[in-house]
This record gives structure tokens, sequence and C-alpha cells, in this order.
């Protein structure tokens, strides 16, 4: 139970990302914030595993996992924010969140020999249909295209193969450091498109915060619990977890940037938390 509490303390967090984009100053774009949350984050989780004696840099970490989970990491960025602009939020939310818990339990299923159990699939259709109401709830004016539905698919498949890596890493080596070489490794990927965007926003007091709080919170702090989560959680249930992301996103966006709430979104409010307690709270 305390490990599944993890991964949905975790997927709170990073609920938390999209209101704090809507509070960015107007210049910044999801690409530079994207990029720096990976650059904070991924330090923040690097002088963790320092501190605590946990990184020792020999060749057990030269493994085909810890290449798939830092390249995962910057894909799911690339992938997910080249498709929002292409064929917008709602499209992609849809397709990539939604994907993520279906590739992590095939992936799981198939590599990692999970059995998907009838309470996975009935948790992941509840959660996956609370995802689907609460984005056409949010946005019923979407643009399809049909190169940005196929990069939608891709960050769900990135995230995925980002959880069956760490799943690997963490089962042989500290989880902290595990999650400070992936995000690390993401980091360098990206760190070159901050060249192409603009980052003077970063200096202003909003842009900092924001920054500050996605590295350190969304990204730090979610991804350490997270990993230490994934120790016992099989991936093909974290992957369903993480659903509380949108639920989160959801729930800031009423209470705290004032959206209204409709009775499509209530559906997708209610399925979604029923398909996470499905999940959590294990039958006597």
């Amino acid at each position: 139970m305390q490990a599944y509490l993890l991964i949905i303390l975790a997927a709170m967090l990073w609920g938390t990302t999209g209101t704090s984009q809507a509070l960015a100053p107007a210049e910044a774009s999801p690409l530079a914030i994207g990029t720096m949350r990976l650059l904070i984050g991924g330090g923040a989780l690097l002088v963790l595993a320092i501190s605590r004696r946990e990184l020792h840099w020999n060749g057990a970490w030269l493994r085909i996992d810890t290449l798939f989970a830092g390249l995962s990491t910057a894909i799911y960025q690339l992938s997910f924010f080249a498709g929002v602009s292409l064929t917008g939020v709602a499209i992609v939310t849809i397709i990539g969140i939604g994907s993520a818990p279906i590739f992590t339990g095939i992936l799981g299923h198939f590599f990692e020999a999970e059995i998907l159990h009838r309470r996975w699939w009935i948790a992941t259709s509840l959660a996956v249909s609370g995802g689907i109401l609460l984005t056409f709830a949010a946005d019923d004016t979407m643009k399809v295209n049909l190169f940005g539905m196929f990069l939608a698919i891709l960050a769900g498949f990135s995230y995925a193969v980002f959880t069956l890596a760490n799943k690997r890493l963490v089962s042989r080596f500290p989880s902290d450091a595990a999650m400070a070489v992936s995000f690390s490794i993401g980091a360098i990927v990206l760190l070159p498109t901050l060249f192409f965007v603009n980052i003077h926003w970063i200096a202003s007091v909003g842009g900092a915060a924001v920054v500050l709080h996605l590295g350190l919170l969304a990204t730090g702090l979610s991804y350490m619990l997270f990993g230490r989560g994934l120790k016992t959680v099989p991936i093909s249930i974290a992957g369903t977890l993480s659903l509380a992301e949108p639920l989160t996103a959801a729930l800031l966006g009423i209470f705290l940037l004032g959206e209204p709430l409709n009775l499509q979104g209530l559906f997708g409010i209610l399925a979604l938390f029923l398909g996470l307690t499905v999940l959590v709270v294990k039958p006597k």
C-alpha cells in the first residue's frame, strides 16, 4: 500500500505542471520549460544521490536499460511538446497520457512476465475513460493532425519504456541514483534546444519560481517518490496509478484557476478516482 501511495503522490506532483505553466511568463515556451525542468530536476536528483553516496561511476551503469531510461526521458519531452504544437493539448493528452498505462501493461506483461489481472483491466479502463472525459470537458475545440497524433502515441510509448527501464535499474541500484542518471542523460540530450528558444524569462521572479517548482518539486521530488515506489510496484500498475496526474491537474484547475466544472468533467473525476481506488484498495 505504501509503495502505491508513493506513486500516486508522485503523479499528483506531476499534475501541478499544467497550473505552473499557466502561471509562467507569456514568452515561456513549453520546450524551454520542459528542458529546464529536466536540467533542474536531474541536477537535484544527482546532488541527492551523490550526497547519500549512492552513485558510484563504474561499468555497472553501462547497460541498455540506462540508455533507454535516459533517451525515453528526452523523447517524451520532445514528442509531447511537438505534438501539442501540431494538434493541441487536448488530443495529445487523450492519446499520450491515455495510451501510457496500456503500453506499460503490455511491456510489463511481455518483458517482466506480469499478469494483467481483471482488477487491472477494470481500473485502467475506468481511469483512462475518466481522463478522456476530463480532457473533452476542458477543451471542445480540437484540431486533428495525423503527425501530431503519432507524436502523442510516441510520448505515451516513451513513458512506458521509461517506466520499464527504470524498473530494471531500481532493482539493481538505489532508486535515487537510477532516477538521477536517467534524468541527467535526458537533460544532456535536450540541452542544445536551449540555443533555439527564448530563456530570458527565467531571470524574472515569476519565471524563476515556475522552473524551480517544476524542477525541484514536480520533477526532483516526484521522481524520487516514483523510483522508490517502483521498486515493489509492477510497471503495469504504476502506469495506471500515474493517471492521478490528470485528476490532480483537473482539481487544481477548478479550485485554483477557477475553471468551470460541467457534468462531463464531474463524471471524469469520479471515474478516475474510482479506477485508482480499485487498484490501491485490495479486496480482502
